[in-house]
């Protein structure tokens, strides 16, 4: 692992080769939902920024997680209100609103069939880009975020932080959508895929230069960090994620538990302890989502889900005029969820591949009417499951950022 010193020189080594001078920069960073030492980089890249730029400020990349309160923004980079308001004063920390129309801009459209052809055929449609207009106030837009696999992309990280981190509704929607019609399943941990062709398209039409400081982080530390456009220091990021944060298993196992830690407090976040395990639970098995601590299904999307329920892709696929309205990105969740199966339209019959079950603090009932398996949290104890050494059986502590995978695979 890195040590501190050795991240500042590389941080402090990056930031002097970029053109920055008498600049105003905006730097894109991870909400809560990421591990990443973000007080290092934020206290880094102000002091070696803010004697030679006009501003350095920072908006959180959220896609379409709640906004941040301003208690919680203070703690994600690791300030006091007393910090804030005397040696920080000048530095802005800014929620992105994605469903303000009046915050976003469109800076183009990718057409039709050049979406065809970069999904392979999958959909064909334009897709117009809209960003968050505040790339407009600034000079140089720098990405400061955290790589993994990731269930809609990959791997998360680079461009991603524009596309969905302050993106408009519109291609949110289309990119997770266009994940889901792939699966989850077989894109997770794929560094070339059709969403990250697309997302890397929407972000050449940013009016601004972009470079990025891409970071692998582990349970240990930091593993790595890189900088330079954001194709380049993502693509080797990347590379160092792939060794890392994949973790191979030798069979199949007919139970797994992940166990969900604080930072994911819903299960629209919570769920990629699912995703991260998926590749492991064996036909017909069970995989358990351990967080007594979630309460919620999702903040924002709550109330669709509960319409729609949990389902296997074709579910919505061969039933698409009932559900097409629906926002794609809640749809691509439902299937990222519910894992690989089949469904038999004629019949009416869904077969997922695997079990899902929530044993959280979100009530049975509500467990039962989106379609998904419940456990009282109760009645698991994660230590003891440990200490039991049953072959057929993972438990898996700290769940949701290593993906797990067949080592045949």
């Amino acid at each position: 692992m890195l040590t501190e010193q050795e991240i500042e020189k590389f941080v402090a080594d990056s930031l002097n080769s970029l053109a920055l001078n008498d600049q105003r920069v905006l730097v894109i960073i991870p909400d809560a939902t990421r591990t990443m030492p973000l007080p290092l980089f934020f206290r880094l890249i102000v002091q070696h920024l803010r004697p030679r730029v006009k501003a350095v400020d920072f908006l959180v990349a959220l896609g379409t997680h709640p906004a941040m309160s301003e208690e919680a923004l203070l703690k994600l980079v690791g300030l006091t209100s007393d910090e804030k308001s005397a040696q920080y004063a000048d530095v802005r920390l800014l929620n992105h609103a994605w469903k303000d129309p009046q915050a976003l801009i469109t800076i183009g459209v990718i057409p039709s069939d050049e979406i065809a052809q970069l999904s392979n055929g999958l959909l064909k449609q334009e897709v117009p880009v809209r960003l968050n207009r505040l790339i407009l106030d600034y000079d140089h837009l720098l990405i400061c975020g955290p790589v993994f696999p990731h269930e809609v992309v990959g791997f998360s990280g680079g461009n991603k932080y524009f596309f969905p981190g302050i993106a408009g509704a519109d291609i949110i929607d289309f990119t997770h959508w266009l994940g889901a019609l792939i699966t989850s399943y077989d894109i997770i941990g794929t560094k070339d895929t059709p969403v990250r062709r697309v997302i890397d398209r929407a972000a050449s039409f940013i009016p601004r230069p972009r470079h990025a400081l891409c970071s692998v982080v582990t349970h240990e530390g930091v593993a790595g960090v890189f900088c330079g456009t954001p194709e380049e220091a993502w693509r080797a990021a990347a590379d160092l994620s792939a060794q890392v944060h994949v973790r191979y298993v030798d069979w199949p196992y007919r139970q797994v538990l992940s166990v969900m830690p604080e930072m994911y407090d819903e299960i629209w976040v919570g769920a990629k302890g699912m995703y991260k395990l998926e590749p492991v639970v064996a036909d017909g098995g069970e995989l358990i989502i351990y967080a007594p601590h979630i309460k919620e299904i999702s903040v924002v999307h709550g109330a669709l889900i509960r319409q729609i329920g949990y389902h296997v892709r074709d579910y919505f696929v061969k039933q698409w005029e009932q559900f097409k309205h629906i926002p794609w990105g809640v749809l691509a969740h439902s299937t990222h969820l519910r894992g690989v199966g089949t469904y038999d339209a004629e019949r009416g019959i869904e077969s997922p591949r695997i079990q899902v079950t929530l044993a959280t603090g979100i009530p049975e009932e509500v467990c039962r009417v989106v379609n998904l398996g419940y456990r009282d949290p109760a009645t698991i104890d994660p230590q003891a499951w440990l200490r039991d050494a049953d072959p057929d059986r993972l438990v898996v502590p700290r769940a949701g950022e290593y993906l797990y995978r067949l080592q045949s695979s």
